[in-house]
C-alpha cells in the first residue's frame, strides 16, 4: 500500500510518502517539505499566530494535492510539541480541519519517544541488545530505552533545538547566561536519568533526527549522499572540541557548516549543549546515528496494527 505520513513538527511540516507491507521496510516514494517553524509563531500568551495558522493550513491543503497526485491511499497526519503546547491548540486542528479536511493528530511526547523507539529498534534489530534512543526536535527532547520492541521508559523535555534558540539565543549569551542555559538542561535531563540508568548501562545508544544529523556530520560522519546504510556516529570527545568552536561563529558561519541548513543554523549551539548533556549524564562515549525516526515508527506501527486485524480474521467463516 502507498501510505502518506504528514508530519508537523516545530520546525518543518513534512509529507512522507512510502511504499509499505507488512514485513518490510518502508520504501520512501516522494517527500514534499516546507521550513513552517511554527515553534516561532506562538505569541507572548501562547498562541499560535494567525500567520502560523494560515502557513500550517496552506502546507496541509498542498499536501493533500501531493498525495493525490502521489496515489496515496491512507495518510497519517500527526502534530508535534509546537501545536501539543499551544494554548490554541484545538483552534488550529479545528481550522485546519475545517478548510482542508485533514485531521491531525497531536502526539503526546511519551508516544512520540515510544514510536521514534520502534523505529530505531527495527532498523538496528535484536542484536543491539538493550538501546537507549535520544531525539532532538524543534520543541522537545525525547528518550526511550528498552529491551524489546515497546520501551520500558519514554518521556519527553521541553528541551527542543529551536525552543532553546528563541528562548536563549536572542542574541549571543553572555557567559553567565551560557552557564545557566547549561545547568538548565542538565538539571532537567538528570532528573529523571536514573529511569534508564537503573535498568543497566545501554548496550546501545542512539539519536536521531535532524539535529543530531547536523552535529554528526560536523564532527566528520559521512555526507547523506554515501547513503542510508553507512554507519554514522557522533562521539563525545569531537562534540566537546566544536562546542567552543561554534559558540564564537556567526550564524551566517554556522549555515555554511556540513549538515547544516539555513533555516536551522540557529539551533545548531543549543541542539550541542543539548547533546553533550545527554551524553556526559549517561556516561556515553557516542551515538550512533539512525535515519529512521517518528515517522518511520508510525509507518511501522500502522503496518503493524494492519497485520494484527488480518491475522485475527485468518480463517473466520461467514
Amino acid at each position: 500500500m502507498r501510505l502518506g505520513v504528514l508530519d508537523i513538527g516545530s520546525n518543518t511540516g513534512h509529507l512522507l510518502v512510502v511504499d509499505a507491507h507488512g514485513g518490510a521496510a518502508p520504501l520512501p516514494a516522494f517527500s514534499f517539505k516546507q521550513p513552517l517553524r511554527l515553534a516561532e509563531h506562538l505569541d507572548e500568551s501562547g498562541d499560535v499566530t494567525e500567520a502560523g495558522i494560515e502557513a500550517l493550513t496552506e502546507f496541509t491543503r498542498e499536501s493533500v494535492r501531493v498525495g493525490e497526485e502521489k496515489g496515496v491511499s491512507e495518510t497519517l497526519a500527526f502534530a508535534t510539541s509546537a501545536v501539543r503546547d499551544a494554548r490554541n491548540s484545538q483552534q488550529v486542528l479545528d481550522h485546519v480541519h475545517a478548510e482542508t479536511g485533514v485531521e491531525i493528530e497531536v502526539l503526546p511526547g511519551d508516544d512520540e519517544a515510544r514510536l521514534t523507539f520502534l523505529a530505531v529498534r527495527r532498523w538496528f534489530g535484536w542484536s543491539a541488545g538493550r538501546l537507549a534512543v535520544f531525539d532532538i526536535g524543534g520543541g522537545s527532547l525525547e528518550i526511550a530505552a528498552g529491551l524489546d520492541e515497546q520501551p520500558y521508559v519514554a518521556w519527553s523535555l521541553p528541551l527542543g533545538a529551536g525552543r532553546l534558540a528563541r528562548t536563549y539565543f536572542g542574541d549571543r549569551p553572555a557567559e553567565e547566561e551560557l552557564r545557566e542555559l547549561r545547568r538548565v538542561i542538565r538539571a532537567s535531563i538528570a532528573e529523571d536519568a536514573g529511569k534508564i540508568l537503573r535498568g543497566g548501562h545501554p548496550d546501545m545508544a542512539v539519536a536521531t533526527s535532524k539535529t543530531f544529523r547536523s552535529l554528526a556530520r560536523i564532527c566528520g560522519a559521512a555526507p547523506s549522499g554515501e547513503g542510508l546504510r553507512v554507519r554514522r556516529e557522533l562521539p563525545l570527545v569531537e562534540l566537546r572540541r566544536w562546542i567552543p568552536k561554534l559558540l564564537e561563529m556567526s550564524l551566517e558561519e554556522l549555515s555554511e557548516l556540513p549538515g547544516v541548513s539555513a533555516s536551522r543554523a540557529h539551533q545548531i549551539v543549543p541542539g550541542a549543549l543539548v547533546a553533550e548533556a545527554c551524553l556526559d549524564i549517561f556516561d556515553l562515549e557516542s551515538f550512533e546515528i539512525c535515519p529512521w525516526a517518528l515517522r518511520e515508527g508510525l509507518i511501522l506501527d500502522r503496518l503493524d496494527h494492519l497485520s494484527f486485524i488480518g491475522s485475527s480474521d485468518f480463517g473466520r467463516s461467514e
